[in-house]
C-alpha cells in the first residue's frame, strides 16, 4: 500500500519540522487539527484542517475536534472489504493511510506537586487515544505512528520502499497499543491514589534501559521506570564514566541510596549485594568514607559507594585505591574527575536529582502470578515516641548511636542486627534465620576486624524473643540497645539489660525487610 494522506494531530510538536515535510516532498496530503495544522502552516506547508472534512468547527473549548465519523471511518475502512470501500464512496470519504498521533501530557502535569484536579484533567486526552487505536486495530491498512523516534525509519522506509511494510505496520500497531495501554493506566493510577489500595491496580512502566543480563548471565534483563513518578533510581543521574549499570548494580545502588536518604549529615554507605556492610556519619565526607571503608574493608571489596557530600581529589585519590563497581556522590571536582575516570570499569554516577518524590509511595514484590503491594517504609525514624525501657538512660552521644544504628538496620535484610559506635557500623548481621545467629554474626564480625564493642549501641529490626541475643552482645562490650518491643518475654529481655547496667529503648516499630 502506497501512503497517500496523512492524518497529524500531536500536543508534542518535536521532530514535526522534518516529518511533515518529508512526507509532503513524497507527495503525501496532509490532515491536521486545530494546533498541529497551525504549526504545519507556520512551516509554509499545505494542510487541510480537520474541520474543513467534517464541516463542524471545534466544539467545548478543543475538548471536540476529531471525534466524528468522517475521521474514524477514514481510518477504519478495510480497503478489501467491498462494503467499507462502498461505504466511502457513499459518502465521500478519503481513507487516511497513516496516522500520526501523540496524546496529552497528562503523566507530566499530573505528577506536578500540587497540581489543581480541573488542570489533570484537562490532559485527558479523548480523540487521540481513539485516532491511535483505530489506527493500530486497521493496521493491515493504515501505518500507526505514536513517537517521535519513529520519524526518521518511518520516512526512510517509505522512501526506499514506496510504503511501510506489513511487519513494520504491525510493530507500529503494537507500539500504539502499549502507548494508549500506558496511558490510561497512568490515569487509572491519578484516579486510584485517592483510595488506599483499589480494588484493580494498573501499572504503566517504560522501559529505562535494556540491561547486559540479569542476576546471573543466563537471565535477560531491562530496566523499567514508573510512568509519570516524579522521581525514579535512575531520574538526573548521570553516568560520567565507566560501562552501563547491571542488574545487580541497579539493586544494590537502590538499596545504597535508600540508606543515603535516612541522613542529612555528611555520610558514606558501601553496599554489598543489596545489605550496607558499612555505613558513617562525620563531620567531613572524607572522614565518613574513611571510617564506612574501616567498618568492613574486606565487604566492601567489588561494592557500592554512595556519598552525599561533593568529592574532590584527596578522597577520589583514596577511593581509586579501592576496587569499587559504582560510585555515586551529587557532584566531583574537576581534578576529582580526572582521577577517578582512570579506574578502569568504575561505574562513575553523578545524582542530579534534587526534586522530592511523591507522599505516597508503594512497595511491590513479584509472586508467583501476581504482585505483593505494600507502603513503601520510608519514614525516616526520630526520637519521638521511643521509649527507654530500662533504669540506665543513654546519654546525647548514646542516643545518636542508637538512632543512627536504628536507620541502618531498617535496610538490612531480616533477621538484622547492627552494631555501631562514634556513628560507624562495627559489625552487621543479616539475613539470618535465628536473631541470636545474626547476633553472634555481627559482634564476630567486629572482633574479626578489630573493632572494640565497648561501650556500642545495637540496633534490631525487630523483637528478641528470648534474653540471648542481648546477652551476646552485653559480654561483647554492647551497652545500649534498641529494638521494637513487643516479645511475650520482654520483661526478661529488659531485666537482663538491667542486670549488665547498659540502656534499653523500645520504638514500637519494626523493619522487617525480606
Amino acid at each position: 500500500m502506497t501512503i497517500e494522506r496523512a492524518l497529524i494531530s500531536v500536543f508534542d510538536k518535536t521532530g514535526l519540522d522534518t516529518f511533515v515535510p518529508g512526507l509532503v516532498e513524497m507527495g503525501v496530503e496532509i490532515v491536521a487539527s486545530g494546533g498541529t495544522a497551525a504549526y504545519i502552516e507556520e512551516l509554509g506547508l499545505e494542510v487541510t484542517h480537520v474541520d474543513e472534512l467534517t464541516e463542524v468547527p471545534e466544539l467545548l473549548g478543543g475538548r471536540v475536534k476529531t471525534l466524528h465519523p468522517r475521521i474514524h471511518a477514514a481510518i477504519l475502512a478495510r480497503r478489501d472489504f467491498k462494503d467499507d470501500v462502498a461505504a466511502l464512496e457513499e459518502n465521500s470519504i478519503q481513507p487516511f493511510d497513516l496516522v500520526c498521533v501523540n496524546l496529552y501530557p497528562f503523566q507530566q502535569v499530573a505528577a506536578r506537586k500540587d497540581v489543581r484536579e480541573e488542570d489533570a484533567v484537562e490532559m485527558i486526552d479523548i480523540g487521540g487515544p481513539a485516532m491511535l487505536r483505530a489506527a493500530a486495530k486497521n493496521f493491515l491498512h493504515v501505518v500507526p505512528v505514536c513517537s517521535a523516534a519513529r520519524y526518521d525509519s518511518v520516512l526512510e522506509e517509505i522512501r526506499e520502499r514506496g510504503e511501510i511494510p506489513l511487519v513494520t505496520r504491525r510493530e507500529l500497531a503494537a507500539e500504539a497499543f502499549a502507548h494508549t495501554a500506558a496511558y490510561e493506566a497512568s490515569i487509572a493510577a491519578w484516579f486510584a491514589d485517592r483510595e488506599t489500595f483499589p480494588a484493580r491496580l494498573l501499572l504503566s512502566l517504560e522501559k529505562v534501559s535494556d540491561l547486559p543480563y540479569g542476576e546471573n548471565p543466563h537471565q535477560r534483563a531491562a530496566y523499567y521506570a514508573e510512568a509519570g513518578a516524579r522521581r525514579h533510581l535512575l531520574s538526573r543521574v548521570e553516568r560520567l564514566a565507566g560501562p552501563e549499570p547491571s542488574f545487580n548494580n541497579l539493586n544494590d545502588l537502590d538499596a545504597a541510596r535508600a540508606v543515603l536518604r535516612e541522613f542529612t549529615v555528611p555520610a558514606c554507605v558501601i553496599v554489598k549485594h543489596a545489605n550496607p556492610c558499612g555505613c558513617a556519619l562525620a563531620s567531613g565526607i572524607e572522614q565518613a568514607y574513611t571510617k564506612a571503608l574501616a567498618a568492613d574493608p574486606i565487604s566492601a571489596y567489588g561494592g557500592i559507594v554512595a556519598l552525599n557530600r561533593r568529592v574532590g581529589r584527596p578522597l577520589s585519590e583514596r577511593l581509586a585505591e579501592q576496587f569499587i563497581e559504582v560510585m555515586i556522590a551529587p557532584t566531583y571536582s574537576d581534578d576529582a574527575l580526572g582521577v577517578l575516570r582512570e579506574k578502569r570499569g568504575l561505574r562513575l554516577l553523578e545524582d542530579r536529582e534534587r526534586r522530592v518524590g511523591t507522599s505516597v509511595e508503594r512497595d511491590y514484590r513479584r509472586v508467583l502470578g501476581g504482585v505483593l503491594v505494600q507502603d513503601a517504609d520510608a519514614e525516616v525514624d526520630d526520637r519521638e515516641g521511643m521509649t527507654v525501657v530500662t533504669k540506665s538512660q543513654p546519654d546525647e552521644a548514646t542516643w545518636g548511636d542508637l538512632l543512627f544504628a536504628w536507620r541502618v538496620a531498617k535496610h538490612v535484610a531480616s533477621n538484622a542486627i547492627v552494631l555501631a559506635k562514634d556513628l560507624q557500623t562495627l559489625g552487621i548481621g543479616a539475613g539470618q534465620m535465628s536473631r541470636v545467629d545474626a547476633v553472634r554474626l555481627a559482634v564476630e564480625k567486629a572482633g574479626e576486624l578489630g573493632h572494640d564493642l565497648t561501650g556500642a549501641a545495637l540496633a534490631s529490626d525487630a523483637f528478641f524473643p528470648f534474653p540471648d541475643g542481648p546477652e551476646l552482645a552485653l559480654e561483647a562490650g554492647v551497652r545500649a540497645l534498641i529494638q521494637p518491643g513487643g516479645s511475650k518475654r520482654d520483661s526478661e529481655v529488659v531485666q537482663a539489660v538491667d542486670s549488665a547496667g547498659a540502656a534499653m529503648v523500645f520504638t514500637s516499630r519494626r523493619h522487617f525487610r525480606h
